[in-house]
């Protein structure tokens, strides 16, 4: 992934990694992943946190942050860096070419993370969220690998190699540079998945691995206060109990469904939804159809459509 407006990336990742709300377990895993230079795999349903976790360990430690969203497409070396051949084609097809592919080369995140400097000397080019990493140069870096499952089997597998040994050679560019994290094991690399797929157990023998439960009422109750801040009193502690109580139903009914339960996300759509539309109404319809498109969805005929 690639950024493109400086400022909002900042703002997104202050935003996000402010409002997070970790667990005794997960702050454990993150420092025994950063003590002995392992990748962080962490487990959980779409929509619980798992991705944000990245941000909150960047704004927490003030550390560089880079990100890759993982799809079907990915390949290993996306992580490392990408060659645009349709854009070389091209070139090559109006002239002859100079013979400097650094035009064609895009560094990836984990080149961003091992040397910042050398991407940008051998590339040249704009570094991502470069508001939120320039001030911070001299730091390590959190990299974010998100929904990893989403790729190929092999993909994980391709990554083996540049995740032991922190290093690899860029061989679409002159000379074949090295790449080698500096120190090594200083960065902190966060992989996601949702379990849509099984990992390669050599993967994941590599990696630190937690596993993200559904967030409890005390610790949703967290959340919410983070999330919505000075506008904490805009709602009241009767509809937030009443939300409780729904998503809890809605579980429970998806559960004994064999469907996808209800996600933290989900649930603050709902709180936000409520606060913005000045709902307050806890036997009003309003509040039913909101419940319906927000934690209910679909799957609950209760709510109408």
């Amino acid at each position: 992934m690639t950024s493109t407006d400086s400022t909002g990336d900042e703002l997104r990742i202050v935003t996000d990694g402010n409002r997070y709300v970790p667990s005794d377990d997960l702050e454990l895993a993150v420092r025994v992943a950063r003590a002995i230079g392992r990748p962080l795999l962490l487990y959980g349903e779409p929509g619980s946190g798992k991705s944000t976790l990245a941000a909150y360990v960047a704004v927490t430690h003030g550390l560089r942050y880079y990100e890759h969203v993982t799809t079907a497409r990915t390949e290993p070396q996306d992580f490392l860096w990408t060659f645009d051949h349709v854009r070389r084609l091209s070139d090559a097809q109006v002239g002859p070419l100079d013979g400097h592919d650094r035009r064609y080369v895009t560094p990836g995140p984990l080149w961003w993370a091992f040397q910042r400097e050398v991407a940008l000397a051998e590339t040249g080019r704009v570094e991502p969220f470069r508001e939120w990493n320039e001030p911070k140069a001299d730091q390590p870096a959190v990299v974010l690998i998100d929904e990893i499952d989403k790729a190929d089997p092999d993909t994980p597998n391709g990554l083996l190699g540049p995740l032991a040994d922190r290093r690899f050679k860029v061989t679409d560019l002159d000379g074949e540079p090295q790449v080698a994290e500096q120190p090594f094991g200083a960065n902190l690399i966060i992989i996601t998945s949702n379990e849509e797929r099984d990992l390669p157990e050599a993967f994941v023998r590599r990696c630190v691995v937690s596993h993200l439960p559904l967030h409890d009422d005390e610790a949703l109750l967290d959340i919410v206060d983070r999330h919505l801040g000075d506008r904490r009193h805009e709602l009241s502690d009767e509809l937030l109990r009443h939300l409780l109580d729904e998503l809890a139903a809605e579980r429970r009914k998806a559960g004994h469904g064999g469907r996808r339960l209800a996600s933290t996300a989900e649930f603050l759509d709902a709180v936000n939804a409520c606060v913005r539309l000045e709902i307050g109404d806890v036997t009003g319809p309003q509040l039913r159809r909101v419940i319906g498109m927000t934690l209910a969805k679909a799957h609950d005929t209760r709510f109408g459509r």
